[in-house]
């Protein structure tokens, strides 16, 4: 089953790729979230700047 995220959260898990310059794996392993999730709403974030 999937599971579902909110907005905020994914907002900050993308801030702490691109804005404290942390590595996708590092923050998907922190956070227990795949990392195919974690680059797509990087992306999301990076393309709404």
């Amino acid at each position: 089953m999937r599971t579902s995220y909110s907005n905020e959260f994914k907002l900050k898990a993308a801030a702490m790729v691109l804005d404290e310059g942390q590595s996708v794996p590092e923050v998907c392993d922190n956070l227990s979230i795949g990392r195919t999730a974690l680059r797509r709403w990087v992306e999301q974030v990076r393309a709404e700047r």
